[in-house]
């Protein structure tokens, strides 16, 4: 039996995919949560093989989590099944341990595959998020500019940043200049709205 703990924060999600994954013969779900801060602490109790998390959860996101896990739990083989596919989301998830990555509107029968697949061993990413990712490259971003751009995606004035970052407003300002120019975008809002739909922030 493949033992498998399930993190997703939407109840009925988590309960269908529960549901359908104990159809199958071989996979057993030993722990579920709704939480992001909950994986490890749950994955330490139940030692799954296979740890199958959302990306958008509460406590901490499902890359967080899987970083997490990844350094607690490194038998465990992590698969990240999400609604958002983001190019910026798949790096940052395969570097933090990830070894599947799928979308939400895979059929289910896909799903079972890939938990297979993944105890087998294999990466398992969705071809359409592998291409996109392929073609986007990497993240131009440097961590100030993200920190920057993520604050700035409040509304926060450069004052507010720079006290929220403790900069000064004209290093803001930089920050601000240089990530507007690799994003390709206008303004900062702009540039804030590219890098999260790239997942870059």
């Amino acid at each position: 039996m493949i033992r498998v703990l399930l993190a997703e924060d939407q109840a009925m999600v988590r309960g269908a995919l529960a549901a359908l994954l104990t159809l199958e013969g071989d996979i057993e779900i030993v722990a579920e949560v709704g939480r992001g801060d909950e994986v490890v602490g749950a994955a330490q109790t139940s030692q799954p093989d296979v740890a199958l998390l959302d990306i958008e959860m509460p406590g901490c996101d499902g890359i967080t989590a899987a970083a997490a896990l990844h350094t607690k739990l490194p038998t465990c083989r992590i698969l990240i099944l999400t609604t958002f596919g983001r190019p910026g989301y798949l790096r940052q998830a395969m570097q933090s341990g990830v070894v599947g990555f799928l979308l939400k509107d895979a059929p289910s029968a896909q799903l079972a595959t890939a938990i297979r697949r993944a105890m087998a061993g294999e990466r398992v990413v969705d071809p359409t998020l592998a291409m996109a990712a392929l073609s986007e490259g990497n993240n131009p971003l440097t961590n100030r500019e993200r920190d920057v751009l993520a604050a700035s995606t409040e509304g926060a004035s450069i004052a507010e940043i720079a006290t929220q970052l403790f900069l000064s407003e004209g290093t803001v300002r930089n920050y601000l200049s240089v990530a507007i120019q690799k994003t390709g975008a206008r303004n900062r809002i702009e540039a804030a709205r590219t890098a999260e739909q790239k997942g870059w922030l």
